[in-house]
């Protein structure tokens, strides 16, 4: 039986609900905490109408990216028009690159303010995903929080899917705190990974709700792959220079708190770090808890997180569910605009590891476009945190597609993470240590530690004999490899 006062719909019952052209914030964090039932209806819905000649497409905001059943399903029956801030379905990553979505790329910090502000426009609807919803209006959401409490705040009206899957104890680790608008925003005070501001649960008006949407229904998290060599080389070369700033007094000997970005390379390293000897137990400040770190806070490595989403494979996440008396004190969930809170990231020292697609010789990296235009994923929260780390790494094998794509080129193709922001550049080849370096021994360092070899050369004649300046460039060849690429199928010149 429902333990809320408002009317229970089904998932087609509350899609109808949400008129063609409605601006829709949902929850998801990843594909955790994603609203599950009512996208599907919503798909179901556009195909309909669609058939019978109407059109029915939406403008869609959540957290961060979403899982097949989400995004996916969505752009496959193109109910997408306009999509923000980020996302990592092929089908509406098709569609964007096709000009057919209009997609606002953006870092994630930005987004509750953008919302707060009215820069999207008025916001129709909200669907949340809840462990509960009460009837003077708290919001007890399941494994993310993300841009859920903002959404709530904001939506004229709001629908709620009530998953009765997740653990109800969720409620243990979330804080929930909304900032007030500028100039009455004190200090944030977080000061440790733990630190709390809020309240457990999200808050509305109760008569804004709609409905409720019943579903029983886990996560859409793939598990990760096993670490590949590249993945393991990388990690390594992390950790050799962690230790070695540790043991030099740059970092402090009870280490500082660490921020890892979504993936398998990155998942790899967080193992990596986890298992070796001579790293200290740690903390993470960070926007997603991926699968390794459960093992590592298991075995008492990791004893503290703080995050946006648990972003967990269902093994992983049960076991959290479990041994809520263990995981729950230890890890803390919040809205994106405090994990990925430049200010407090900056305060507490983060150290940053996040992915790159391809970085140039000075060190500028581009995350998001593959040959300047198209869209893989988007910047996410890598920007929060890369401009504001204590250290920040920026890592990538440095091959792709077989070797017909160099990961180190003469100048990037698309700027998400400009030379001003970028540190240490890490591929399976070696570390650039970028700190404290002119143009060219910059250049030097990138080439020489992180360029897989059969690029090398090509790299050294760029600069070589590249127009004389503080930082050589020769337009007419700077994107020579890319072209390659798009003319030939592969970055190497002809000849090499």
């Amino acid at each position: 039986m429902p333990t809320h006062p408002f009317p229970t719909l089904s998932a087609d019952e509350a899609a109808a609900l949400i008129p063609d052209g409605a601006f829709v914030g949902f929850s998801g964090f990843t594909p955790a905490g994603a609203a599950k039932a009512v996208p599907a209806a919503l798909a179901d819905r556009a195909r309909t109408l669609r058939a019978a000649g109407e059109p029915y497409r939406l403008r869609v905001l959540t957290g961060a990216s979403t899982g097949d059943d989400f995004d996916e399903t969505l752009a496959e029956a193109d109910a997408i028009a306009w999509r923000a801030p980020y996302q990592s379905s092929r089908a509406l990553r098709r569609r964007v690159n096709a000009g057919e979505v209009e997609f606002v790329d953006m870092h994630l910090s930005h987004v509750p303010q953008m919302l707060e502000f009215g820069f999207f426009g008025a916001m129709d609807w909200a669907v949340v995903e809840a462990t509960e919803v009460t009837a003077d209006g708290r919001v007890y959401l399941t494994t993310s929080s993300g841009v859920s409490p903002s959404v709530l705040r904001h939506a004229e009206r709001v629908l709620i899917e009530v998953n009765r899957h997740p653990s109800k104890r969720l409620w243990e680790m979330h804080d929930v705190a909304i900032l007030p608008p500028p100039p009455y925003r004190s200090p944030i005070p977080i000061h440790h990974p733990l630190s709390k501001m809020g309240v457990p649960f999200a808050v509305l008006d109760p008569a804004k709700v709609a409905g409720v949407v019943e579903t029983d229904a886990p996560d859409d998290v793939a598990p990760f792959s096993a670490p590949d060599d590249v993945s393991r080389d990388i990690a390594g070369h992390v950790i050799e220079f962690l230790l070695h700033e540790l043991r030099s007094g740059r970092i402090p000997p009870d280490f500082l708190p660490l921020q890892s970005g979504v993936g398998n390379v990155a998942n790899a390293v967080m193992a990596g770090l986890g298992a070796h000897p001579d790293v200290p137990t740690f903390t993470m400040y960070t926007e997603v808890f991926q699968d390794a770190l459960v093992d590592l806070m298991e075995a008492g490595r990791l004893t503290a997180a703080s995050t946006c989403a648990l972003t967990l494979s269902p093994p992983q996440i049960q076991r959290v569910y479990d041994r809520m008396d263990v995981f729950a004190p230890k890890i803390v969930v919040r809205p994106q605009e405090l994990t990925n809170n430049p200010g407090v990231v900056r305060r507490l020292g983060v150290i940053t590891i996040n992915t790159a697609l391809e970085a140039d010789v000075y060190g500028n990296v581009n995350s998001t476009h593959v040959a300047g235009t198209q869209m893989v994923n988007g910047i996410g929260g890598s920007g929060d945190y890369t401009r504001n780390g204590y250290l920040s790494f920026l890592v990538t094998p440095s091959l792709a597609k077989g070797g017909a794509i160099s990961a180190i080129v003469p100048m990037v193709s698309h700027v998400d993470h400009n030379e001003h922001s970028v540190q240490i550049l890490v591929t399976e080849q070696g570390l650039a240590d970028l700190r404290g370096l002119g143009p060219m021994a910059r250049a030097e360092a990138v080439i020489e530690n992180c360029a897989h070899p059969m690029y090398r050369d090509t790299l050294r004649d760029y600069v070589r004999d590249a127009r004389q300046g503080h930082i050589r460039h020769d337009l007419g060849g700077a994107f020579s490899l890319h072209r390659n690429l798009i003319e030939h199928g592969h970055m190497l010149p002809a000849g090499r």
